[in-house]
């Protein structure tokens, strides 16, 4: 297709969707991002990566794009971004400091919202260690999205090209590939189907917000309080990381099979303990786990994973916690709720639902913020896209611990992502400093990795190797 309003055809110039505005005006109040990651061994000049950014923006129209509103904020829409390409950061980190990466996400990439006004909407980090030419030489190369214009699915997919692109302009021969720039893909809303379940969509979108209301007030579930109130403009994403090594991974999954969950089941669980279990004086009672649901697949036509674009919508499950209630029995409870709302399509209904709620800008946007935080399915939440074949060579370079991480901005207190790449589980925390403090964040990680861990434990077995480390 070709772009709305005025352009050529390719690029993207038009109003931004009540999903994107949303997400837009989330931003404008404290930066919502979205980090991805991933380690390369192997040598390269920063030239070449330059280059490899500047074709990865070519590519993909969304990369290509600024955002422009009407003085008051109203009518936010796509421009085109002043500067072609995507800005290049170069970090040098001490020889033996592995964990420089994790800091540059925590202190800059989550904390430092993308211009929106000048574009593009992503930029790239690189932290090399190691002296250049050598065998040493390792770099720990950063993408981050704002989340108007991608998922964590399109974040490890942008930088899965990055990388692609960046060997094929350091090595020549390298497969990097000459791929003509993507079509632009219309917003995910103008792509919902027109019938859900066999109704129209507005009368499904009726349908499915009072079965939720009342499912909720029939729970009555336990949410995530801040320690201390913060306001929506002083918001700070802050970050803690844990990971489960490939003999941790390979017994959680067949411990799944034989119990007959998912492995997002079993986390679900695993961070609802967790998070109750930081409230001593917390009685048996549900806790609200919200999960992200990818609906790439079910819009019309379907949208590619390599396409730019955000195309998840959060649900929220109750889960009851409580001293009769172990790993797997949480984690079926998790796994059974998840599957019916997805089977009734209540993630579509709330992609709706935004048209009715997504306010017009910052300045009106008050009460939808006060409602996200009284009610949001995303106050706990657990993003989870499972296994991401992210590849482990490209030309002669090594690949390692792709990762995502998401900023929380105003969509709750406490976000854990998780994607499963390299023969390891990353388990990324996301919190909102000062509602939750660090102390209290590192807890629920440690508590829902220990938790996760004992389930797997059987007959009074040793738990499997490994307590949950750092990549």
């Amino acid at each position: 297709m070709t772009a709305t309003d005025h352009g050529r055809p390719g690029e993207v110039r038009r109003p931004l969707s009540h999903m994107e505005r949303w997400y837009w005006i989330c931003d404008q109040l404290s930066p919502l991002n979205v980090v991805a990651r991933v380690r390369v061994a192997g040598a390269y000049r920063a030239e070449a990566l330059r280059r490899a950014a500047a074709r990865l923006a070519r590519e993909h129209p969304l990369l290509r794009v600024a955002v422009a509103a009407e003085p008051d904020g109203g009518r936010p829409r796509f421009v085109a971004a002043r500067a072609a390409g995507l800005p290049v950061r170069a970090v040098r980190a001490d020889g033996p400091d592995a964990d420089r990466w994790a800091r540059e996400v925590d202190e800059v990439e989550l904390a430092t919202p993308l211009d929106w006004r000048a574009g593009p909407l992503a930029r790239v980090v690189d932290v090399t260690r190691g002296a250049p030419g050598t065998a040493d030489e390792r770099h720990d190369l950063i993408l981050t999205v704002s989340h108007v214009v991608a998922d964590g699915t399109t974040a490890l997919e942008l930088l899965r090209r990055l990388v692609e692109l960046a060997a094929g302009e350091a090595t020549p021969g390298a497969p990097a590939g000459s791929s003509p720039p993507r079509a632009p893909v219309p917003p995910a809303e103008a792509l919902l189907p027109g019938r859900l379940n066999g109704v129209p969509r507005a009368a499904h979108l009726v349908a499915a917000v009072l079965a939720d209301r009342v499912a909720a007030v029939v729970a009555r579930p336990w949410r995530l309080a801040p320690a201390v109130p913060v306001a929506p403009t002083a918001r700070r994403t802050r970050l803690v990381r844990r990971e489960l090594d490939a003999g941790q991974l390979a017994a959680l999954v067949d411990r799944c099979r034989r119990e007959r969950v998912t492995v997002h089941g079993a986390l679900a669980a695993a961070l609802a303990t967790a998070v109750a279990g930081t409230e001593p004086h917390l009685r048996p009672r549900r806790v609200c786990v919200g999960s992200p649901v990818d609906f790439r697949a079910e819009l019309v036509p379907p949208v590619d994973r390599r396409d730019a674009g955000a195309y998840v919508a959060t649900v929220p499950s109750y889960l009851r916690v409580g001293p009769a209630a172990d790993l797997w029995t949480l984690a079926r409870a998790a796994f059974r709720d998840l599957r019916r709302r997805r089977r009734l399509h209540h993630h579509l209904a709330l992609v709706s639902l935004l048209r009715l709620m997504s306010p017009r800008s910052v300045g009106a946007s008050a009460r939808a913020v006060a409602l996200v935080d009284r009610a949001g399915p995303g106050n706990v939440c657990l993003s989870n896209i499972g296994r991401f074949d992210f590849p482990a060579r490209v030309g002669s370079w090594e690949l390692s611990g792709a990762q995502f991480v998401a900023g929380v901005s105003v969509s709750g207190y406490l976000v854990a992502t998780v994607n499963t790449s390299h023969a390891a589980l990353h388990w990324n925390f996301t919190y909102i400093d000062g509602a939750v403090t660090g102390e209290r964040a590192g807890r629920i990680a440690d508590e829902a990795v220990r938790a996760l861990l004992s389930g797997l434990r059987r007959d009074g077995a040793p738990l499997p190797t490994g307590t949950g480390g750092r990549s």
